[in-house]
């Protein structure tokens, strides 16, 4: 595992890949970027609203201090929001990864296994509905998780483990759909679970580390294409003693 990791890592930056990492990391960040907007301006205008009912309300103090306290507010709204976008990455490495499937899979497959026959490409809805469905579910598990993060770390626990189960089950399947159908994909995954839960718990480790973790989809995808090639070698060598 480790060993699939390191060529994962090391071929991102070869000139295969290179490309398609930079389109990758430009639209990760351009996600990051539309949803920070749009949490900075509804977090604003609330604090805007806010205090405004407040100064209504209460009666005293004047125009400017309730001012100043919904400028201070959308200060720290804003600042939540950068520091948010770490735990906002599983979620849009999802989405940003389901792009560019077959893009890193190619790559993999002609430098690593030439000798092997290439998968067949994942078409490109089934990809991008499967990156929605996992992309939905980081964020319901960030919800739900966020209130955690207080106490003791425990959120940040419940974060780490559920994204390495949602992006392994994910790129996971996307590898191995390009060799087999998606209902073989799933039971091929659930016989692994505990094996591609452990590599997932590498691709949360990525995802975690600010800044390199904008490359996730494309780290991830050629890191499950090893992982799919040694379990499936592992799956011939059971099968063939018994023809």
């Amino acid at each position: 595992m480790l060993d699939a990791a390191l060529k994962a890592f090391a071929q991102m930056f070869a000139p295969p890949l290179r490309g398609v990492l930079i389109k990758a990391v430009g639209l990760a960040l351009l996600f990051i970027v539309i949803i920070g907007i749009a949490l900075q301006r509804l977090l604003a205008g609330l604090a805007d609203s806010g205090a405004n009912w407040a100064e209504q309300t209460s009666g005293f103090a004047p125009h400017s201090v309730w001012a100043a306290l919904a400028w201070m507010l959308s200060i720290m709204a804003s600042l939540g929001i950068i520091t948010g976008a770490v735990f906002l990455m599983p979620p849009v490495s999802a989405l940003v990864g389901s792009f560019f499937v077959d893009d890193v899979a190619d790559a993999v497959e002609r430098e690593h296994y030439p000798a092997e026959t290439p998968g067949t490409a994942v078409p490109l809805m089934t990809g991008v509905i499967e990156g929605i469905k996992i992309a939905l579910l980081s964020l319901l598990v960030y919800v739900v998780a966020l209130p955690f993060v207080l106490f003791a770390g425990f959120g940040f626990l419940i974060l780490y483990v559920a994204t390495a189960y949602l992006l392994s089950r994910e790129y996971f399947e996307l590898a191995a759909m390009r060799f087999r159908s998606p209902a073989e994909a799933t039971a091929m995954r659930k016989a692994n679970a505990g094996y591609i839960f452990i590599a997932g718990l590498v691709i949360a480790l990525f995802v975690s580390i600010p800044i390199l973790n904008f490359a996730t989809p494309v780290f991830a995808m050629a890191f499950m294409v090893h992982i799919h090639k040694r379990l499936a070698e592992r799956r011939a060598e059971l099968i063939e003693p018994h023809r």
